[in-house]
Parts: C-alpha cells; structure tokens; sequence
C-alpha cells in the first residue's frame, strides 16, 4: 500500500475545452490502510468479445489433447505465451442454423440462429454482452462499446442467401429485434470517449493544425501531478502519453487514408488493415484501463469479407479463400491468415496483461471471448466452433486448459458461464442446456 498527498476518488477526471479524459486506477484512489476489497482497487471484472469470421482450418487450430498443459496448435501459437491466462474451448456452437454465413455473427454472441429473411422482420435475440452490460456497466461513461472494421449498412435486402444484411453487419443485439450498430472509425470512437466532438470539417482543421484535444486539459493534469506520489505521476504520464499517441497514428492514418472527406463519410477509417485493427485494439485497451467501460465487442472483420491480405501472400479475398475445397495451397492461406489475426490479439493481450489494475493487471481481472461463429467454412458449419477465451476474471476462471466438449453442446452454455463469472445471475441463455465449466 502507498500512502499520497491525497485521495481522489476513482471516477475523476480532467477536464478541458470538449475533452473529458477519465483517469486509471491510481494509488491516491487507494486509501491508506484500508482492506483492498473496500476500496476502488478491488478486481473490477470485464467483458470482451472479438469475433473473426469464416470460421479455421479446424485441424489446425484444434489443439491434440484436452485438459491442462495441452499443446498450442499452429493456428494458436501467437498466444502460447498467455498460456496461463488461456482456455480453449472446442465443441461448443449452434445446432438448428442452416449453411449460411450470416448464422455465424449470429449466434457468437446469443447462441441463436436467427429468424431467415431477407426483409425488414428480423429477429434474434439480446447477446451476452449486451446482458452482462447492463448489470456491470452501468456506472461507466458507457455500458458497452461496439466497434468493427468493417461497413455494410448501406447494403439492403439479402446478403446472404436469404438472410438480410442487417444481420452480417454486428455482432451484438440489445434485443430480439434492436441490432446494434458497430462504429468503424477510430477517430470517432476516440472522441466519444475523450471529446474533441464537431463537424468533419472541424476535425479535419484540427487535425490539420496539429493540434491535440488534450492539450486543454494539461493545465489541470499539471495541478493534480503537483499533489501526487512519484508512482501516480509516472503512472498518469504514461496514460497520458498513450492517449497521445493513440491520436497521433489517427492522425498519421487520416493522413494516408483513402476515405473522402464530406459531410457524410467522416475522416478518420484507415486504408491499412493492421494500422485500423491495432488503433481499435487500443482505444479498447484504454478504454478498460481509464474505466470508460467495461464490455465491448470488436468485429474484426465482417462475415462475407472481401478483404485481401497481400502482405502475407493472401492474395484472395477472405470469402473466395475461405471455401478452400481441401485444396493444400487454400488451406494453407486460410492457416495463415487465421495465424495472423492471432498475432493482432496477442498484441492487444501484452497491453492488457502489462496494464496494472489494482492487485493485479487487466488481463487478470478480464474475461475475453475470442473466435468464429463458424467452424469449417468450406462446410458453412456452426457446429464445434473455434473458441478461446483468456482472462483471468479476477481470479474466478483458470487458465492452461483445453475443455473439448461433444460437438452438440449449445455455445450458449458458454454464455451462460460468462455471465455467472461476472456476477451477472443467468440460469438460461438463447438455447444453452447447463453452463460450460470455466
């Protein structure tokens, strides 16, 4: 325990002209010899849920053995490392969804196929996240975030072989009949959660300036620095400095983007995959860091994805790639895309595990779903699909397991253990018939 000048309580902020920037976990929220679980710096668990789409090269991703000390597969290495912090989940998905893509984004998160229609009367269900929200996000800035990096909601009608757009076009619901809209510009989703707010225009000429949203709220970081202990003040430098940062590759890729500039396409969406991907990875990292809010969904990309991955010999786009027909070159190219998606959430991972968080770090006191609402995408099955969740969830879920369960078993089982991890009383959820034991 350290004792500080002062004591702050934990939801403060600093203020400037259109910024408001919530700080971390700092010591002066701690009070002096009073028990950890009385105080801010008890565990605050969190919920995130990352879904790539297209499913895995199963055999490549299925690790060989169950149970703990299982051997990582190909596709897994990039998270070897987190080994302690990691459960693989095989076995687990959705059992009455047809063929098509769009059950996939579907039933990640509410373990529901999905009504099949192409017009305007579709129907779900409320996702996990969305559940878990409303009972650990409520004191936040805001209950959830929901991000992607990919658009098509301009697109009506079937996308998908009878199945409406809106469905391929998020990954979380707020009810059976409320999609929830996914941002894809950074830029946007860092002013939501520090200001800076105005027209494109007025951004652009900020940005144009050089000039930081931040820079009107120095004056009040230097007043409260001036009353903190060294590990606060080094600890809020790096806070800030990271923020910082986080603008400047907004700015660095604004500049480079290929998006126009009008009235309805604001700046800020990057041309680069990685450099769009790592940015949301950050505003999200942050985001838990300062507190923002404590459950988000990422789409990493959008089911149906045309997207090319040439800087890793990905020369197809995604879809066309992902029905392989078991041809080697195919399958190959799909591993290693897959491989390197694997390689972006690590890098997200090292920054969560490397964020200290009260008695621990925010990968200790999170829980994080990652994977595909399909398995086999040359089949289009939703049937034991590829799953890992990593995260401590301050202390109520052990890592250096693989639990392989039969292939039948409703991913909403999954579901259903999220929650009760988080403190959220769920019985049943979507189509679940007990709860998987993380």
């Amino acid at each position: 325990m350290f004792i500080t000048k002062m004591s702050l309580p934990r939801r403060t902020f600093l203020r400037g002209m259109g910024a408001v920037v919530a700080l971390p976990l700092l010591d002066a929220m701690v009070p002096a010899s009073t028990m950890l679980a009385q105080t801010p710096a008890r565990p605050v668990r969190r919920f995130g849920a990352i879904m790539v789409p297209q499913g895995a090269v199963m055999d490549q991703w299925t690790p060989t053995t169950a149970g703990a000390d299982f051997e990582f597969s190909p596709i897994l290495k990039p998270i070897e490392r987190f080994r302690d912090h990691v459960v693989v989940v095989s076995g687990t998905g959705n059992t009455t969804a047809d063929g098509g893509h769009a059950p996939g984004p579907n039933c990640f998160l509410s373990g529901l196929p999905g009504k099949k229609t192409e017009t305007a009367d579709i129907e779900l269900g409320i996702t996990i996240d969305q559940v878990i929200a409303r009972q650990v996000g409520q004191t936040t800035t805001f209950p959830s975030l929901e991000v992607a990096t990919e658009d098509f909601t301009g697109f009506v009608g079937a996308c998908d072989n009878g199945w409406a757009c809106a469905y391929l076009n998020t990954i979380t619901w707020a009810s059976a009949t409320q999609p929830l809209p996914m941002e894809i510009n950074p830029r946007i989703v860092f002013e939501r959660m520090f200001g800076g707010t105005g027209t494109p225009e007025e951004r652009v000429a900020r940005m144009q300036l050089g000039r930081s949203i931040l820079d009107s709220i120095i004056p009040e970081a230097t007043r409260l620095q001036s009353g903190l202990g060294s590990r606060d003040r080094a600890k809020l430098d790096a806070y800030l400095e990271n923020i910082r940062e986080i603008e400047r590759r907004l700015e660095r890729a604004e500049q480079n983007s290929d998006a126009q500039v009008t009235l309805d396409a604001p700046v800020g969406v990057p041309a680069d995959f990685e450099e769009h991907a790592g940015l949301m990875f950050d505003l999200l990292h942050v985001a838990f860091q300062a507190d923002v809010t404590r459950v988000f969904s990422f789409m990493m990309a959008r089911e149906l994805s045309q997207r090319t991955y040439p800087h890793i010999n990905c020369l197809d786009p995604h879809h066309a790639m992902s029905h392989h027909r078991n041809e080697p070159l195919l399958l190959a190219a799909n591993q290693r895309l897959q491989t390197y998606h694997y390689g972006l959430f690590g890098q997200f991972l090292d920054k969560l595990k490397n964020t200290p968080d009260g008695d621990g770090s925010l990968l200790d006191h999170s829980l994080i779903m990652y994977g595909s609402g399909m398995a086999d995408s040359n089949a289009h099955s939703h049937q034991a699909l590829p799953i890992v969740v990593v995260g401590g969830a301050g202390g109520r879920v052990k890592g250096n397991r693989h639990l392989a369960y039969p292939k039948l078993t409703p991913i909403a089982n999954l579901h259903v253990a999220f929650a009760q991890k988080l403190d959220v009383p769920l019985e049943k959820f979507g189509d679940s018939n007990g709860v998987v034991d993380l």
